[in-house]
């Protein structure tokens, strides 16, 4: 398959993942999702495909500058693999988080745009998750 037949598979296999940690994060199949990492590893798997394609058709990767970097994301398979690594981590960011919260206990009501913030521009909805987390333990103690 070509990079631009497999980009939609990472996203559409994500976002029910997704949706299933903001709207149900206790249910046994979410739990179950989450424990074993079932949807990262598919996404993962896709990544060291297209990471093998990429170096295999184009050597070594050079990330010293950002001109080498710009250079790497001008290639499908690169870019691909860039993609399915940003997916791959930020749900794995976001599953961390709804771990965190069985001992923080986070209203779902603020979870929620931790959660979504963090599957639409992972850093930001992890800082949000740290700052409330933070506020909540200050506040408890």
């Amino acid at each position: 398959m070509t990079p631009a037949e497999v980009f939609p598979i990472g996203g559409f296999s994500a976002m029910p993942m997704w949706a299933l940690m903001i709207l149900l994060p206790k249910w046994k199949v979410t739990r179950f999702l989450i424990d074993y990492k079932v949807v990262p590893i598919v996404i993962a798997i896709i990544y060291a495909v297209y990471i093998f394609l990429s170096i295999s058709a184009d050597g070594a990767m050079d990330f010293g500058s950002f001109a080498s970097v710009k250079e790497l994301f001008t290639k499908d398979n690169t870019i691909l693999a860039g993609w399915m690594h940003y997916i791959c981590f930020d749900l794995l960011i976001g599953m961390w988080m709804v771990n965190q919260n069985r001992e923080t206990k986070i209203h779902q009501l603020l979870m929620a745009p931790c959660l979504f913030f963090t599957f639409m521009f992972g850093p930001i909805g992890f800082l949000l998750f740290v700052i409330i987390t933070s506020i909540k333990k200050s506040i408890n103690s």
